[in-house]
């Protein structure tokens, strides 16, 4: 802090004192003491691979995302050291897998519980989103030393905010069922630099199991197969006037195909901003 400013500060509180203020820590707390900037070199100190990431965005949930589809190269990540720096979030029931979910793609493994259980950080690590969505209800994202991120959805309520360092197995918020959910249950999901990797590939996770495969995981573009897969379907949204019969003359692609691909009946009315799967 500036010297000068210092010496003012003590001469503002000296003269409340003395003029009979009750209460020295009063004096404290009224007096404005200008923010101490954070520069790159603090941040790279203080946040998780925030040279990886190239920041730490605390507003969007998918954040900062770098293609892996297309990487040839192999990362490697040390999950653990010993058994106490990983916490299985929850163990249950599980009650839906990474992958193709109603010909949708679920990028997380669910895991019953009930509303109110206790969800906790899988590793340590800094809380990156902690919010409300539409999609995944309440849900908090932790950023973890490795670079590795961590997701849990669906919370009944959240414990922590954005900016909190957490310790293994602190509790992040209770189980619920909000926003895009059926029954209560834990949506959880592991990513890298934005891009979803299958929690099974890094953990083994049973009805009455969750725990990490191995201390150490590599990963690579194998890893993200699945993801390479979703990004090569291709979507029309309908229009006025569209029906099934336009779509399948525009795209060459039978009616038939097009209800199969996108569980619909020949029958179906379209909405207009529908997307209807041609491939």
């Amino acid at each position: 802090m500036n010297y000068k400013l210092f010496l003012s500060l003590i001469i503002i509180s000296y003269s409340q004192l003395t003029l009979g203020h009750p209460d020295p820590n009063e004096v404290i707390k009224k007096t404005i003491i200008p923010p101490i900037a954070w520069d790159i070199s603090d941040s790279l100190y203080h946040i998780p691979a925030y040279d990886q990431y190239c920041g730490f965005d605390q507003k969007s949930i998918w954040g900062f995302k770098v293609d892996q589809t297309k990487s040839k190269d192999t990362s490697h990540f040390e999950l653990i050291h010993d058994s106490c720096d990983f916490h299985s979030p929850w163990t249950g029931r599980v009650t839906s897998s990474y992958g193709w979910r109603r010909n949708r793609p679920h990028y997380g493994v669910d895991i019953k519980l009930n509303t109110g259980d206790s969800v906790k950080s899988a590793f340590e690590g800094m809380v990156r989103v902690s919010k409300y969505s539409r999609s995944y209800g309440n849900v908090v994202v932790v950023r973890h030393q490795n670079g590795l991120e961590t997701l849990y959805a669906h919370l009944s309520k959240r414990t922590v905010k954005a900016g909190d360092v957490v310790e293994t197995g602190k509790t992040l918020g209770l189980g619920g069922n909000t926003g895009r959910s059926f029954g209560s249950h834990l949506h959880f999901e592991t990513r890298y630099l934005g891009e979803p990797i299958n929690p099974m590939d890094v953990f083994e996770i049973t009805d009455t199991t969750f725990k990490v495969h191995q201390k150490e995981f590599d990963l690579t573009a194998t890893n993200f197969s699945f993801v390479k897969e979703v990004r090569k379907i291709k979507y029309h949204r309908v229009r006025s006037g569209d029906s099934l019969w336009r779509i399948s003359r525009r795209y060459g692609v039978s009616i038939n195909r097009l209800c199969r691909i996108n569980k619909i009946s020949r029958k179906r009315s379209l909405r207009i901003g529908q997307k209807i799967r041609y491939n």
